[in-house]
């Protein structure tokens, strides 16, 4: 049987939080069998649990955020991606503000959060959403046109297209796929940065925002090149960072995808429209197990290694 996962032991984090610039306390913790991924406002005057879900998914600009009533937390994708990449299917998060720290930008610190506490094997089906017939949304005409699409694939894979027209962004790769089944999330997508603009975050600081980030925790440029002093992680780490966030949006979704993810300048608006319009439609998908361990996609039975 492919069982699900959650973690042998707790484990904790402390960082700030991205666009809020507060300091927050992470601890994640074990769950039970077919619990999902439970957030916890553990700072409010009485504890909050937020499920995640695609439903869940009430703001979607420069970040998804997930609710329940007034309880919210932002910045979910980089965690959530990093469950996605190391199969993490119960877990409970405990979080002291309603934003996830940035730590150094990318997915690397939750995998080796994750990794650390070890993986835990439970007497349970893992739960898949196959994919019967594609699904698409689209926004936009012409130059402005961006989409977002799944289709039926056995295993999980993921390419990605971005189209900046900025001089640093546009001299590395434009365009990555990866495929879980033959390659290595922890070594080929975690460690992607999110990046911004001199320009851009300046604004957002006037309106409140980005408070929290700095060359220590994002790729950062002015109009013609990259500022950070090391330079990319990766030559196509820009669009890298894109797969990483959508990993994260569509494990929003609640249960692992078996399909072929697709898109071009998407972003978690779409990603969460294209989970919606495939929630909307009954019949394009189906929920699998495995009881044979073999009888599973290539990449998807067995356990990210420890780095």
């Amino acid at each position: 049987m492919l069982a699900q996962r959650t973690l042998k032991s707790l484990t904790r984090a402390v960082g700030v939080g991205l666009h809020s610039g507060q300091r927050v306390e992470l601890t994640l913790r074990p769950a039970p069998a077919d619990t999902g991924i439970v957030f916890r406002r553990v700072d409010l005057p009485q504890p909050v649990d937020i499920a995640v879900s695609a439903l869940a998914v009430t703001d979607t600009r420069l970040a998804s955020t997930i609710s329940a009533g007034s309880a919210k937390v932002f910045t979910v994708e980089h965690l959530m991606s990093a469950c996605a990449g190391l199969g993490i299917d119960n877990l409970f998060i405990d979080i002291t503000a309603e934003e996830v720290p940035i730590l150094d930008g990318s997915a690397a610190s939750f995998v080796f959060l994750l990794q650390s506490a070890g993986i835990e094997l439970q007497k349970t089906p893992k739960k898949f959403v196959r994919l019967l017939q594609a699904v698409e949304v689209r926004e936009g005409e012409g130059a402005n046109t961006k989409w977002a699409r799944l289709a039926p694939y056995d295993g999980y894979k993921l390419s990605f297209e971005i189209d900046f027209d900025h001089p640093a962004v546009d001299s590395t790769g434009q365009r990555v796929e990866f495929d879980m089944g033959s390659g290595s999330y922890v070594r080929d997508i975690a460690r992607a940065r999110t990046f911004g603009f001199t320009k851009d975050v300046e604004m957002m600081r006037a309106n409140g925002l980005a408070l929290g980030g700095g060359l220590d925790n994002a790729i950062v440029m002015d109009d013609y090149k990259v500022l950070n002093n090391e330079g990319l992680r990766y030559n196509d780490e820009f669009v890298k960072h894109k797969i990483l966030d959508a990993m994260g949006d569509l494990f929003l979704l609640g249960k692992p995808l078996l399909a072929a993810y697709s898109a071009f300048r998407s972003g978690h608006a779409l990603n969460n429209k294209l989970l919606r319009a495939l929630l909307a439609q009954p019949d394009s998908y189906e929920i699998v197990s495995f009881a044979d361990e073999q009888q599973a996609p290539r990449g998807l039975a067995r356990l990210a290694p420890a780095w």
